[in-house]
């Protein structure tokens, strides 16, 4: 051993990561300081998704104007079905 004293005390006071396991249990190692998370889920510096982040934007599917057009289409469809049934 290196001559020091190791004493646990601290480790197993600190705050634990709130990452879920595959199993459904949680991470049982120490959470970064001043975060929830553990180095290895996400606590670590420069981890995570960039300020602003650009590599969510693939498609517009959910843009205002995407969504106001899909809400056109659902009136103009609403209206279409109730001109047919008036024609039966």
């Amino acid at each position: 051993m290196s001559g020091q004293i190791q004493t646990p005390g601290p480790m197993l006071a600190s705050p634990r990561c709130g990452a879920r396991t595959r199993r459904g249990g949680s991470c049982r190692a120490p959470a970064v300081r001043g975060k929830t998370r553990c180095r290895m889920h996400g606590g670590a510096k420069g981890s995570g998704a960039p300020r602003a982040n650009r590599n969510a934007r693939k498609h517009g599917r959910f843009a205002g104007d995407a969504i106001a057009e899909r809400r056109q289409i659902r009136a103009l469809l609403g209206e279409v079905r109730k001109l047919l049934e008036g024609m039966k």
